[in-house]
């Protein structure tokens, strides 16, 4: 009995779910999200409290003119990020987003813990901005701006929180309403929510091309070739020394290539619209061509407004002189067109509601995902009948949103969110990398024989493979690298499989290396260099045997180029981009997987075995297919 609990308990872990449709379940959400929906969710998510606010504190003080280069970098992470969920938006177009493809390719546990991550980077993302305490925060602290500071003066006076780098200086009204404002917004449908989107979008690319146009005309260049005599000189014409940043080495990167790269990780919180738009899966009208399209247009336009807005912002005034609460108004202020901070301050209020509305967007629809295959409590998956959203996970999430903001100061954790979402993008390079080359029984059930397939034709597929290993262990060796079919097969798909896991650990063992001890690399020392080439020699190894092997050949609308090398160069800069960050950051991400570890073998594991049997098909016909797969399948 106890050997028969713990070979179930093994399997939950590791167990999937199918690749098509559930059976019998139909979705009560509405598919009424065309293209350009979802474009303007994506690009509202995006350009707000990483333009107007971060932008800002990441210039003064980690990369100076360079922040332009630390988005650039951020940016090409995230178009090799881009392109695999483009793939797994038209292979799982489902809610969910990374949590479903997860739980699609590598197992429960995993997709659990994906999915966890998920809701801590919305979570951050919506209570988390550098200058103001959270998105809603910097919206409040915008129109405060715009009205002399009256509002923050009056809660200070009579609201003020005496806990500091904990809660908040003073309980924030506004950002409090604005979140729950927002979320009534969100629970009236996905069409409304899309169409007050577009709206606020198109407003705030105005602004931001206001701000690049002008920008560049009062922009001067010697800005970029700063010295320390006009350090000095700004020093003797300040009044408060204490706002001037860091002066570093001056020039373009005074800061070094390091700062680049702590600038760089830290930027990558700019870049989560991802989330956003391939949550949509059951709610877009055509979603094996919309999300991969609306993907690439997002990308390119947010890569076109943060370059050209920071190279703008940094041109019209020294970096260790930008104001990082609000520093696009202020740059205005510092070149004398002083009334043109209202239109910033009105293209802020409008980016910045939109950003606070796209991160709330995908939240409920993780949690209602992780809800409807009872990862977490099942009243959360409820779907309202006449709007067509998940009601309950959206007040859920809405109502913890508006209480972080209105009582939590979260600026020190937006390192935290950006491990979660490169986590979230090497999970899913992860997930495209192996799906990639499995055949299509594997993972996928799209017919109600399913199950009865699933059973069956391991037998025949078996046989099949026979001679292989009758052959002796002669025939082994070339069969990596010179297989003999050209469809997938049970086989071929295990060697991808541990191939990638293998990859995987080689990989983070040598971005550690060349994040905690690049000195001894660049100096020529003969250990660390000898490891560093064996590892490269391994990975070359395993690489060339996963690109010999035969991939599935399922049409699809947009498949990623150049596999296996693009996802594994971007695992490769998203691992190096997390072991960028500091241990405190990685305590406190500790911290957070304990409290989830704790909800799942708690409830979710006690629950699945006690109930899975009556209650929950998609984990039972998941169970099944791990019942008649051999384990090496599922792990």
């Amino acid at each position: 009995m106890l050997h028969h609990h713990i070979c179930q308990f093994g399997r939950k872990l590791v167990c999937r779910r199918p690749l098509g449709p559930r059976e019998a379940v139909e979705s009560g959400l509405a598919r009424c999200l065309s293209t350009l929906d979802l474009v303007a969710l994506g690009v509202g998510s995006t350009l707000g409290a990483g333009v107007y606010i971060l932008a800002g504190e990441v210039a003064k003080y980690k990369a100076g003119p360079a922040i332009t280069i630390c988005f650039l970098v951020a940016a090409l992470s995230s178009v090799l990020s881009g392109l695999c969920y483009a793939e797994f938006g038209t292979r799982v177009p489902g809610s969910g987003s990374v949590y479903l493809y997860s739980y699609v390719t590598v197992g429960q546990l995993c997709a659990f813990i994906t999915g966890w991550n998920l809701i801590l980077s919305y979570v951050i993302d919506e209570v988390a901005g550098e200058g103001a305490a959270s998105v809603a925060r910097a919206w409040s602290s915008a129109f405060d701006d715009l009205i002399g500071n009256q509002v923050s003066q009056l809660l200070k006076g009579g609201f003020s929180l005496q806990v500091p780098h904990v809660l908040a200086t003073y309980l924030d009204f506004l950002a409090l309403g604005l979140v729950l404002l927002l979320t009534g917004l969100l629970a009236l449908g996905a069409s409304e929510s899309a169409l007050v989107t577009k709206v606020f979008t198109g407003v705030n690319l105005l602004v931001l091309s206001f701000v690049i146009f002008f920008g560049f005309m009062k922009g001067d260049l010697h800005h970029w070739q700063l010295t320390e005599e006009d350090y000095k000189l700004a020093m003797s014409a300040s009044n408060d020394t204490s706002s001037l940043g860091p002066l570093g080495s001056g020039g373009f990167m005074p800061f070094g290539f390091e700062g680049i790269l702590h600038g760089a990780a830290t930027c990558f919180y700019a870049f989560v619209g991802f989330d956003c738009i391939t949550t949509t899966g059951e709610e877009a009208r055509n979603p094996q061509r919309s999300i991969p399209l609306s993907i690439i247009i997002w990308l390119f336009i947010c890569f076109l407004a943060y370059f050209g807005v920071l190279a703008a912002l940094t041109l019209m005034m020294p970096y260790y002189q930008i104001h990082p609460g609000s520093p696009l108004p202020q740059a205005f202020l510092h070149v004398g067109w002083a009334p043109a901070r209202y239109a910033v301050a009105a293209g802020t209020l409008c980016a910045l509601s939109t950003s606070l509305l796209g991160t709330m967007f995908p939240m409920p629809r993780v949690i209602y995902a992780m809800a409807d295959d009872g990862l977490l409590f099942r009243g959360l998956a409820r779907i309202h009948p006449r709007t067509h959203t998940p009601i309950m996970a959206t007040i859920a999430s809405g109502t913890f949103a508006a209480l972080m903001a209105f009582l939590f100061e979260l600026s020190d954790l937006v390192d935290l969110m950006s491990i979660g979402t490169l986590l979230a993008y090497s999970l899913v390079v992860f997930s495209v990398l192996v799906l990639r080359y499995q055949p299509d029984e594997n993972l996928s059930k799209n017919k109600k024989t399913g199950v009865e397939i699933v059973e069956i034709k391991p037998a025949p597929r078996a046989g099949s493979l026979q001679p292989v290993p009758e052959a002796g262990t002669v025939q082994a060796p070339p069969s990596l690298h010179n297989p003999d079919k050209t469809t997938p097969t049970l086989k071929s798909g295990r060697i991808v499989y541990a191939c990638s896991l293998l990859l995987a650990l080689l990989l983070m063992i040598l971005d550690l290396i060349l994040a905690q001890w690049p000195s001894h690399l660049l100096s020529g020392d003969p250990v660390y260099t000898t490891g560093a080439v064996l590892l490269l020699l391994l990975i070359i190894g395993l690489t060339f045997i996963i690109w010999r092997q035969p991939q599935n050949p399922t049409p699809l609308h947009f498949k990623v180029p150049a596999l296996p090398v693009l996802p594994l160069l971007s695992f490769f800069v998203n691992v190096y981009l997390m072991m960028q960050m500091t241990a405190g950051t990685w305590a406190l991400f500790g911290i957070w997987m304990v409290m989830g570890f704790a909800i799942y073998f708690g409830y979710r594991i006690r629950h699945s075995l006690e109930k899975d049997s009556d209650q929950q098909p998609p984990a039972s016909s998941s169970q099944t297919l791990g019942k008649n797969i051999p384990s090496a399948e599922l792990a």
